[in-house]
């Protein structure tokens, strides 16, 4: 089982960016699934997530309006289009996923490398 996250890069205040999670040995159907950030000398913070029972989606109140979670249709790579990014949203962004779960939650049994999201001002 692993995560792949991709899409990370350098954007301009105002600007736009989809991460990408793929999964690699299983399919996201029946796991919730999360977004977490970690900027630097920070804790790591939800982003957003994806129940695995009903799809009730959460965002966190700073990136509500800004960014969509979304899947494929085979349910094997997750998206986070971020639209409207500030210098606030710099940080590595990591998903996560854990069988059978809903959310919000902080533990996942499955996570990701991280990608790098930095937004200039």
């Amino acid at each position: 089982v692993q995560l792949v996250e991709s899409g990370g890069g350098l954007v301009q205040a105002g600007g736009s960016l989809r991460l990408s999670c793929a999964a690699s040995g299983f399919t996201f159907d029946n796991y919730a699934i999360g977004w977490f950030r970690q900027a630097p000398g920070k804790e790591r913070e939800g982003v957003s997530c994806i129940s695995s029972r009903d799809d009730y989606t959460w965002y966190a109140d700073s990136v509500k309006g800004r960014f969509t979670f979304s899947s494929d249709d085979a349910k094997k790579t997750v998206f986070l289009q971020m639209n409207s990014l500030k210098p606030e949203d710099t940080a590595v962004y990591y998903c996560a996923a854990d069988w059978g779960s809903n959310c919000p939650r902080e533990i996942y049994d499955y996570w990701g490398q991280g990608t790098q999201v930095t937004v200039s001002s």
